[in-house]
Formats: structure tokens, sequence, C-alpha cells
């Protein structure tokens, strides 16, 4: 069984930081890519970036790309997510997940979630 809990977010003026964790237990989390993915009221979850399982591989969507950064950090079995120039629609509960494979961004590919953490950018 793998476990993810989420942590770091918040509130957050438009065009600041925030930097999430995610925690994983369980199996071992160095065998997972990983991704981030993000949800609001009446809409689908939403992928957000993905990393492979060493980090050597990462994969952002379109309208992250360039203001958002995942890594990982296999010996504290950790990936975070590094959000900057936040915008008012980047608000919504963001999401840790693991695969068993990698290159996926649809969430129905992914195996294991978090509870998840909100974020909420004000202007």
């Amino acid at each position: 069984q793998v476990q993810l809990v989420e942590s770091g977010g918040g509130l957050v003026q438009a065009g600041g930081s925030l930097r999430l964790f995610c925690a994983v237990s369980g199996r071992t989390f160095s065998s997972y890519p990983m991704g981030w993915f993000r949800q609001t009221p009446g809409k689908e979850r939403e992928f957000v970036a993905t990393i492979g399982r060493s980090g050597g591989y990462t994969y952002y969507a379109d309208s992250v790309k360039g203001r958002f950064t995942i890594f990982r950090d296999n010996a504290k079995n950790t990936v975070i997510l590094q959000m900057n120039s936040l915008k008012l629609e980047d608000t919504a509960v963001y999401y840790c997940a693991a695969a068993n494979k990698v290159l996926v961004t649809r969430a129905a590919e992914y195996d294991y979630w978090g509870q998840g953490t909100q974020v909420t950018v004000s202007s």
C-alpha cells in the first residue's frame, strides 16, 4: 500500500510563490513516476506536471510551463511542486499521485492519490 500526503497549500497573492510537498510512504518511492494534478469545483481533475522515477524526466501542462517546477528527493520520499508567478486561475485543490508508468498525463492512469491541499490565489 502506498500512502501520499500533501502539504504546503495556502493563500497567496497573485504573482507570488508557493511550494507544495508530497510525502510518500509504503512501497519503494523511487519505483514510481509521480504527478501533480489540480481540481476546481465542477471540473475534472487537470494534469499539472509529472516526473520520472529518477527525476531526470519532467513534463508540464502548457498552462504552468515556465512557472511551475516539479522535482523529487528519493532519499526523503518526497515530491515537490514549486509554483511561481501564481495566477488567479491557479486556484484549486492540488493532488499528488503515483503511477506505474512514465509519460502519463491522464488521472485514470495514476494508481495512488493523496487527499489534496488547497491553493488559493488572491488578487
